[in-house]
């Protein structure tokens, strides 16, 4: 499913009304009406009931007066709160304002400065005549950019009163006001909503950082024609469960040699965990054979957990960590692999870190990169851009900053533009450019590529933070990788079956369970996934 940042989705209505000469108005009505089907669809008939829309100085106000007016036609007793004076409105939504006062529908304005309790008092006496069953927030869309402030922050906090003090669910117009389009964050103070109806297509907002404030979200189509969404380069995506129609297939006749042979370079004392849950995911995936390399002093451990992985245990016996010394050793045990994960739990001393390098440089295998493979990159940023093969980096915040020489709160603020600024750059440094794709992990982790392609995952939930995790996420993509996917396909799916594992879990508890239960779940959310895109063997 197709997103759209604020300026792209600017675009495609210039596109709409400019080229194909669909009326801005038109738009506008199929907002709102669509709208309104969906608050129907939600909370069932509305008949009777009073519904509060408070409408914004723009478009997204118009979408509001459209929602008053066929509210009207069903039934519903629309208030309208003009967060200016009527007049003041223009174009579309002008007409539509005009509309609504020849429909005598019951408005009242909040002038500057306003009486916040003669507000509620109003509201509550409606209330006790006849039911409001839920406030609509149509102030501010998709355009907006300043922050929210003065008179119109004090309403965005009669909003959230109304929602939190009179138990009053919110339905959004597009975003909730005073979210970043892009970043999901707020500009100063944001509504908080119940439910999210949005027109066209989906908005980064709408699912970075866990989607916070958006409530139920639903995409209503205005009638946008088809052709401008093919003529507007649309480089985003929401991964959803089809992304899983990527999964290979599995023939009838297989073999464990059919399904990829995946070399795990992980662990070191005190961090052996990492290495078991990488290659415990890679198997619970459906890799056909694992290996994972492991210094003598703790094959043990390994073996004693991993009963179906194999180990490669390296010869020095007083070793506890991989080394630049055991190179040959790996070299030799990459050929005929499929895939590599590198990095959980590996450590970062000086020998590790040359053997971190001279892999990441040399090695021509697809190759996931994580954890403290990601920490020694980071001291040595010109050689990101010189990978042996394809490269997917799977950092967390954290581990971001350390790779852009960021500040993890400036990681935080856009998300997606970290993101695909890191990747860009490295486009433009590689003179013979292999494929570089970033998961920046966290609530919406977004997948970027070094060709400009960008995705933000919609599964998931935050029982996931806990320790472990990324390391059952490592080992998911590269047994993906191993089974034969590219690295942007198997990035994409392994970022949405690791959500889709922990939200089969959170059915039963919400949080409390372990990086292992999520392993361990798996198989159970690819096989959700088949059956939905209808294979059921």
């Amino acid at each position: 499913m197709k997103i759209a940042k604020a300026s792209e989705m600017q675009q495609l209505d210039r596109r709409a009304i400019e080229h194909y000469g669909i009326a801005g108005i038109v738009l506008m009505e199929n907002a709102g009406r669509g709208t309104v089907s969906i608050m129907e669809e939600t909370f069932g008939p509305l008949t009777g009931s009073t519904v509060v829309i408070f409408v914004g100085p723009g478009n997204n106000g118009g979408d509001g007066l459209v929602i008053a007016r066929h509210l009207l036609t069903a039934g519903a007793r629309p208030l309208v709160v003009f967060t200016i004076p009527p007049e003041k409105l223009r174009g579309d939504a002008a007409a539509n304002g005009a509309i609504v006062e020849k429909l005598q529908i019951p408005s009242l304005v909040l002038s500057d400065p306003f009486d916040k309790e003669d507000i509620y008092q109003t509201l509550i006496r409606d209330h006790m005549r006849n039911p409001v069953s839920c406030i609509v927030d149509a102030l501010f869309g998709t355009g907006l950019s300043r922050e929210v402030t003065g008179h119109m922050g004090r309403i965005v906090e009669i909003i959230n009163d109304l929602r939190t003090s009179y138990h009053l669910p919110v339905v959004a117009v597009d975003l909730p006001s005073g979210l970043d389009t892009d970043t999901g964050l707020p500009l100063g103070k944001s509504v908080i909503a119940d439910l999210t109806v949005t027109y066209g297509l989906a908005k980064p907002a709408h699912y970075l950082h866990g989607g916070q404030g958006i409530g139920k979200l639903h995409v209503v189509d205005i009638t946008i024609p088809r052709q401008a969404y093919q003529e507007i380069p649309l480089r985003g995506q929401a991964i959803t469960r089809e992304i899983t129609n990527s999964l290979p297939a599995r023939a009838t006749d297989s073999h464990k040699g059919t399904h990829g042979h995946l070399l795990v370079l992980a662990g070191s004392e005190g961090k052996t965990g990492a290495a078991i849950l990488c290659c415990r995911a890679a198997l619970t995936s459906g890799c056909g054979l694992v290996t994972s390399v492991v210094p003598k002093n703790l094959n043990p451990v390994m073996e004693a957990s991993l009963i179906e992985a194999m180990t490669l245990v390296l010869p020095d016996a007083a070793s506890t960590s991989l080394s630049i010394d055991d190179v040959d050793y790996i070299l030799a045990a990459a050929i005929g692999k499929k895939a590599i994960v590198l990095g959980p739990g590996i450590g970062t001393d000086e020998q590790t870190e040359e053997l971190v390098l001279l892999l990441y440089r040399e090695v021509p295998l697809p190759m996931v990169v994580d954890a403290d493979a990601l920490t020694i990159l980071g001291l040595h940023r010109d050689v990101l851009v010189q990978p042996g093969g394809p490269r997917i980096l799977t950092p967390h915040p954290g581990e971001m900053a350390r790779l852009t020489g960021l500040a993890t709160n400036e990681i935080q603020a856009n998300r997606l533009q970290a993101a695909l600024s890191f990747c860009l750059k490295h486009e433009e440094e590689q003179k013979q450019a292999q494929k570089i794709v970033t998961v920046l992990k966290g609530a919406g982790t977004v997948v970027a590529d070094n060709q400009g392609k960008w995705a933000i995952n919609t599964s998931g939930n935050q029982g996931m933070a806990t320790g472990g995790m990324g390391d059952v996420l490592a080992g998911l993509i590269g047994s993906l990788l191993a089974q034969g996917m590219d690295a942007w396909d198997a990035a994409c799916a392994g970022v949405y079956l690791h959500g889709l594992a922990a939200d089969l879990i959170a059915t039963q508890k919400e949080y409390g369970y372990t990086a292992s239960e999520v392993a361990a779940e798996l198989p159970v959310a690819i096989q959700k996934c088949r059956n939905f895109m209808g294979e059921t063997r």
